[in-house]
Order: C-alpha cells, then structure tokens, then sequence
C-alpha cells in the first residue's frame, strides 16, 4: 500500500503570517516560550483544522495543553496562508 505523501515529501504546509497583535504579543515571549509557539504553528500550518473553530467568525482557537501554548488564526480560503492573530506561551 502506497502513502499519499511521498517519502521525499513531507505534508504540505501554509505560510504562516503573524500579524500585529501577535508580533506584539511575540516580542514579549522568552526564548523557551519562543520555541513551544514554534512547535504548535509548525502543526498548525500541516493541519490548519487543529484548532477549534469559534463561532461566527473565520477564527480557529488552537491550545496545546501540554506546551501551555495558544493560538488563533484563520485560514485563507485556498489554504495556502495561515494568518495568525494572537499567540499566549
């Protein structure tokens, strides 16, 4: 049985963007909690549906409970950009 991604590729990923509020948020992270974020977005952009979506909004609410790590972002509609709003380490 074959698999759907080639050994040479792995799953494709979107861009990440972070925007103000999440840069800002970012620049106050220490380099631990830098690294725990780092991890969760690099999931994130695999698999965009991780987080939980909120209703009635295009908002998508990630928390690792293991890292102590949140995210919310959403998604553009071609799955190509992963927009990200705020981030909590």
């Amino acid at each position: 049985m074959s698999s759907p991604v080639s050994p040479e590729h792995g799953p494709r990923r979107s861009q990440v963007v972070l925007v103000e509020p999440a840069l800002s948020q970012l620049a106050k992270l220490t380099a631990t909690e830098t690294h725990r974020l780092d991890r969760a977005i690099v999931a994130i952009s695999v698999n965009p549906e991780l987080g939980t979506a909120v209703p009635d909004t295009l908002l998508r609410d990630y928390v690792d409970d293991i890292d102590g790590v949140r995210v919310i972002y959403y998604v553009t509609a071609l799955r190509q950009i992963t927009i990200v709003a705020y981030v909590e380490a």
